[in-house]
């Protein structure tokens, strides 16, 4: 019987078929619109808060100077709008030694100008990760979490990252 009933409406199981499916899709969310700040501006906003970072603690680990000249060469590279050929010192730099958190936060940085803010962000986790949790490079860390969260509008991110930039200061004693 119910054979009969569908070669006399041959197009109801594709109709219901078709119903089905369309009542289990639903729009993809909607991304959240980045803001307009340009990549060097995020960038001079971290650099910025490591500058402006006035801690105590300021640790310089011992450094390969190989790795130094290749952040140096990254650095001019870096000023002269030569991204491709920065990040490739870097990358050399960080093959060399992959847990150097100063490194890792140049990186970082050069990440977003060159507009991948994913590696950016996870990156400066990285570098805060291995490094001292205090200071200037913390503060730079942090500061490019803040840059990357306010980028796509998580102001609740952002707000988080930025009272860890404040934690990066340690004050000095009091002395009267």
């Amino acid at each position: 019987m119910l054979f009969r009933s569908l070669r006399a409406f041959p197009l109801v199981p594709a109709v219901a078929a078709g119903v089905l499916l369309a009542a289990c899709s639903q729009p993809a969310p909607e991304a959240p619109k980045p803001t307009g700040k340009s990549n060097a501006a995020m960038v001079a906003e971290i650099q910025a808060a490591g500058q402006r970072d006035k801690s105590v603690i300021n640790v310089h680990p011992l450094v390969d100077p190989g790795i130094t000249a290749l952040q140096d060469g990254a650095h001019n590279d870096e000023r002269n709008g030569q991204y491709d050929a920065a990040a490739a010192k870097l990358d050399m730099a960080l093959k060399r030694n992959p847990d150097s958190p100063d490194v890792l936060q140049d990186r970082a940085e050069l990440a977003i100008y060159m507009g991948n803010y994913d590696l950016a962000e996870k990156l400066a986790h990285q570098s805060w990760s291995l490094g001292s949790k205090q200071g200037p490079l913390c503060a730079r860390n942090w500061q490019t979490v803040v840059e990357m969260r306010q980028r796509v509008n998580d102001t609740a991110g952002a707000a988080t990252a930025s009272k860890s930039v404040d934690d990066c200061r340690e004050a000095g004693i009091q002395r009267f």
